[in-house]
């Protein structure tokens, strides 16, 4: 275990927090605890191997507390459980001795159901405010294994919470009226950009060329984990008749299997086998590093996300920092995100046919011809939108609300009550 020592300096906001990443999510835990630096916040940054940063380290606001360690997946499940087992015994030991009143859960650790309970009530006993980003609100329904056990444990974990962050208001909406949270302690704030990703003046035709794409090809690019609820199958299917319009297409699906769906991915490698125009998917099963992304959505015309649930989406927003127009699914999570005609279009859940009809639609239309025009656009919206100085402002005031003794997010909630 790795632990930086707390570097005496001077915080413009008079707030400290300890930001428990669960050692994960590098893009969004990187970009959030630099925002808060950048505003004077002491942060205690519970990480791991994954989240190193020499900037980090050097910074007079971070005390960066290596407390999870290596997590590489390539180790027995006994190896698994002593990492976990030392990473529980070394959380409990922090928050009994740790300065900072308020306590930032970004992500649970493995074990869900304790940290939503006894976990988050340890918290609570140590006199600890704790804020919560929900990320999702129920992923167990999103992932078809919900059960009475997950929206116990969930509504316990939500009530115990001082404040919660959401990313749209729809799932503020759920946290209310499912959940039972009062409005006044739920704040819908932006999807910060991933910073990790570099743009460099790598051109599109030459991103192109070491994917192997002609100039000619219109190129669809599918990113992220590969899960059942992505709908991967609606794509392939509706791939195979924009085929048959003979559209000179080219399919990307670009992305990890997760852990629990092998017997998916194989169907998906079996459908595109099978397929008439399968010769013109490329499916690469793996771990992308974040410094190799910008080929995919340099090479690629549009991104396609044929969800059939959504809380947010990441890959949505660094689409959009390319530029990228994106083709997803009409439902709630992407409604407020794709503007039809201008930074993309929606097709009907679960409809091969339609989601066809969007990318014939989107190849004749300006969003494709005015490429470069578009792009800038819809790049820059996104800078101001997702920046990190917008989700850093609104996640200090929050942090000042709890900070001081008498603080309060029921009298913040009641001044921003819209998010």
């Amino acid at each position: 275990m790795t632990e930086g020592k707390r570097t005496t300096g001077t915080a413009r906001t008079g707030v400290s927090v300890s930001l428990l990443t669960g050692g994960t999510d590098r893009p969004y835990a990187l970009g959030l605890v630099r925002a808060l630096v950048a505003r004077g916040v002491q942060v205690d940054f519970v990480a791991s191997d994954g989240l190193e940063s020499s900037d980090l380290r050097s910074s007079p606001h971070v005390s960066f507390l290596n407390l999870r360690g290596d997590q590489t997946e390539q180790v027995s499940w006994s190896r698994k459980a002593m990492r976990l087992a030392r990473y529980y015994i070394r959380i409990l030991w922090y928050a009994a001795r740790a300065e900072p009143r308020v306590f930032h859960v970004l992500w649970n650790n493995r074990l869900e159901i304790f940290d939503r309970t006894a976990l988050m009530g340890f918290y609570k006993l140590l006199g600890k405010r704790v804020v919560l980003t929900a990320h999702n609100v129920n992923a167990g329904r999103r992932d078809g294994r919900d059960s009475t056990l997950n929206r116990l444990t969930l509504r316990m974990q939500y009530r115990m919470a001082e404040h919660i962050f959401v990313h749209a208001q729809y799932l503020r909406r759920e946290l209310t009226q499912v959940f039972g949270v009062p409005a006044c302690r739920v704040s819908v704030i932006p999807f910060g950009t991933n910073e990790e990703v570099p743009d460099t003046s790598l051109t599109t035709r030459e991103a192109r060329g070491r994917l192997g794409v002609g100039d000619s090809e219109r190129t669809i690019l599918f990113f992220g984990k590969l899960r059942p609820y992505k709908g991967i199958e609606t794509l392939l299917a509706a791939f195979t008749a924009l085929e048959t319009a003979a559209a000179p297409c080219r399919l990307f699906i670009v992305g990890k299997t997760e852990a629990g769906c092998e017997e998916y991915v194989a169907r998906i490698r079996h459908a595109i086998d099978a397929a008439p125009g399968g010769r013109r998917v490329v499916l690469r099963d793996e771990y992308v590093p974040a410094e190799q992304l910008e080929v995919y959505f340099k090479a690629a015309d549009v991104v396609v996300l044929p969800y059939r649930e959504v809380s947010q989406s990441g890959v949505l927003v660094l689409a959009y920092q390319f530029g990228l127009p994106v083709i997803a699914t009409d439902i709630e999570g992407f409604r407020q995100a794709v503007v039809p005609g201008k930074t993309g279009l929606l097709f009907r859940e679960g409809d091969p046919c339609h989601l066809a009809r969007a990318l014939e639609d989107f190849f004749r239309s300006e969003m494709y011809r005015d490429e470069t025009g578009r792009r800038a656009d819809i790049a820059e919206v996104t800078r101001r939108r997702h920046a990190w100085d917008v989700v850093g402002e609104m996640t200090v005031k929050v942090y000042e609300s709890l900070s001081g003794p008498q603080g309060s997010s029921r009298r913040w909630g009641a001044a921003r009550a819209d998010g």
